[in-house]
């Protein structure tokens, strides 16, 4: 096993409850903004299908490979052969294929066509914002460690 594989496993078991705890954040928002003062430990819709007890287990469960999926893929980063293309294209689809299942199944998405569109545009959306606020945040990290070494 290659020094990226045993770091995305690694991360991956740390990540999946990381992973447990933003869904049940999730599940919190999810409660608030159906209001009346319930908690719903996950989409009622999702309860009904398979009961509250089976489908908050189910939810736990994705959202737990959700994290790993994440967390491991956080290694594409330090990959420095690969180009930041390469690098957010891969990490793009590695992330599209954590999350958007989970959001499927767990029905935080409407299940559509028109749904998943929906929320795989929002889920892009959110991708580009802090991928370029990442991005924009590094450049001046770096112009500033330039400037640095330029005055000494």
């Amino acid at each position: 096993m290659n020094r990226y594989a045993k770091q995305a496993l690694r991360r991956a078991l740390l990540g999946a409850p990381l992973g447990i705890a933003i869904g049940h954040g999730i599940t919190i928002c999810i409660s608030y903004a159906a209001g009346g003062g319930a908690f719903y430990p996950c989409v009622p819709e999702f309860a009904a299908q398979l009961g509250e007890l089976n489908a908050t287990a189910l939810q736990a469960a994705l959202t737990a490979f959700t994290g790993a999926g994440y967390a491991a893929a956080s290694v594409i980063w330090e990959i420095e052969s690969w180009s930041l293309f390469k690098q957010t294209l891969i990490y793009l689809a590695a992330a599209a294929a954590a999350l958007l299942p989970t959001a499927y199944v767990c029905q935080w998405m409407e299940r559509s066509l028109t749904g998943a569109l929906a929320y795989a545009a929002v889920f892009l959306g959110i991708f580009v914002f802090i991928w370029l606020v990442q991005y924009l945040a590094l450049r001046r990290k770096i112009a500033k460690m330039n400037e640095t070494v330029g005055r000494k």
